[in-house]
């Protein structure tokens, strides 16, 4: 039984062995019966949602732009984690059946691109093998140097992730899929493929040179004030996993023999391409919610009134505030009762919050009328204002919610619902709901100062 997991396995991940039609077709329908099992399987246990086939229309763009009602926070990085493999063998399996019909492995690179991957497997599951598909293609090793080869793969790396980032930002105002995962992951093919086209790399010196290419283009976003650190940070750990999968996918096609470089060119065409046909508005359309609580040492009553509105808090010693994120510093309002105006003042200005529900001693709840931006990037220049801080994260309304407890305390909780039109939308959200619990836990632990504070009960009384 494991020796026949173990050829399994290194069947599935190989990537130097070509794939013929049946068993690409057998392969890709038995791996698409177990991915729906799963997620139906997951997502019926722990959300009590029917996950339907046409779930999956637009493949990896809905796919991992679609939040499941009733699911638990954990639940969208889980099925995330569950998806990765499975597009890995998807996009591995396409350039092996490439090989064996004698097309150019680039080809599979359109598996990232929304409908037409569907129109390439289809394809490949028809096309037959050519003779052509066999061993090296030439025969031969390159014999170039390191250094030449390395800077030609890292420039050519540099300028598509640029190149991209302009496309995608300042000509469609869309921070997408392909953007976020299409072009990491020809990034680090395009980098792979150009350095051991030349010279026979290892493993290691490949994910060097890959590296070194992500580090250049943070560093140029960086420089050319397109982004503050910040976010080039939160980016990152995804970009590198993206990346290096397909450093592995552009070495395996140079170690193949197939070492033209104008079908690796003509192949990153693929990229715009697939950001014109990346369908708008698969983010964005999801209400999540976050919610955070703590346990205050006081009668509802007396917890009211700092939740209206609150005094000053103290500078933040967080590195998360410390390091750009908006963070709370007081709050108070206008009027009372329902309509009354409530702002609660940022460190990038005031939200400003229209009061929907008001329940002395058990809930206050508020729209979003006008917001700040989430953060404050963190740059060399003063004025590094990326198009994402404005109208791409929004929060929409929040509540308190004041619970007594038989020991005569109180439960506060904090609840916020918000959007976000980033993709993928799992990966934004996981960042997002870390965010705003720490701005939860900042705002529940002062009022929670402030209620416990017995100075102030004698000063009232």
């Amino acid at each position: 039984m494991l020796s026949w997991l173990q050829r399994s396995l290194r069947f599935l991940l190989v990537l130097d062995t070509p794939v013929d039609r049946r068993t690409y077709c057998a392969t890709g329908f038995g791996l698409a019966v177990v991915k729906y099992l799963g997620d139906a399987t997951i997502i019926g246990l722990f959300a009590r949602t029917l996950w339907k086939p046409t779930g999956y229309v637009l493949t990896t763009h809905s796919l991992l732009n679609t939040a499941i009602p009733n699911a638990p926070p954990w639940l969208m990085p889980v099925l995330a984690l569950w998806t990765v493999p499975f597009l890995w063998i998807g996009v591995t399996f396409t350039m092996r059946r490439a090989l064996d019909a004698g097309r150019s492995p680039w080809w599979a690179l359109g598996f990232f691109a929304p409908y037409l991957n569907y129109l390439l497997m289809a394809g490949f599951c028809l096309v037959p093998g050519s003779s052509r598909n066999a061993g090296r293609a030439d025969g031969t090793f390159p014999t170039g140097r390191w250094l030449p080869s390395a800077l030609v793969a890292i420039a050519a790396g540099v300028g598509l992730g640029i190149g991209m980032v302009v496309l995608a930002v300042l000509g469609k105002g869309q921070y997408g899929v392909t953007l976020f995962l299409g072009t990491p992951f020809a990034m680090g093919a395009l980098t792979s493929f150009l350095f051991n086209v030349r010279y026979n790399g290892t493993t290691g010196e490949t994910v060097q040179v890959t590296l070194c290419m992500f580090a250049f283009v943070a560093g140029s976003l960086f420089l050319f004030a397109f982004e503050g650190a910040f976010c080039i940070a939160m980016l990152i750990p995804m970009a590198l996993v993206v990346g290096f999968l397909g450093a592995a996918f552009g070495r395996a096609i140079a170690q193949c023999g197939r070492r033209a470089v104008p079908p690796a060119i003509s192949a990153m065409l693929l990229l715009p391409l697939s950001l014109a046909l990346e369908p708008p508005k698969t983010t964005g359309q999801i209400i999540h919610e976050v919610r955070s609580s703590v346990v205050i040492d006081a009668a509802p009553e007396r917890v009211w009134e700092h939740v209206v509105a609150f005094r000053p808090i103290p500078e933040p010693s967080d590195l998360v505030f410390r390091a750009g994120i908006a963070y709370p510093r007081y709050a108070r309002i206008e009027g009372s009762g329902v309509g009354a105006v409530r702002y609660c003042v940022f460190s990038t200005g005031p939200f400003v919050e229209p009061v929907t529900a008001w329940e002395p001693g058990r809930r206050l709840a508020f729209d979003v009328a006008s917001s700040p931006d989430p953060l404050h990037e963190l740059s060399m220049y003063s004025n590094v204002s990326p198009p994402h801080l404005h109208g791409y994260l929004r929060s929409r309304r929040g509540e308190f919610l004041l619970i007594a407890l038989p020991s005569g305390q109180t439960r506060l909780e904090g609840r916020t619902w918000y959007e976000i039109e980033m993709g993928p939308e799992i990966y934004w959200q996981v960042w997002s709901d870390f965010l705003i619990h720490r701005i939860h836990d900042r705002v529940l632990e002062h009022i929670k100062f402030e209620a416990e504070d017995k100075s102030q009960l004698r000063e009232g009384s």
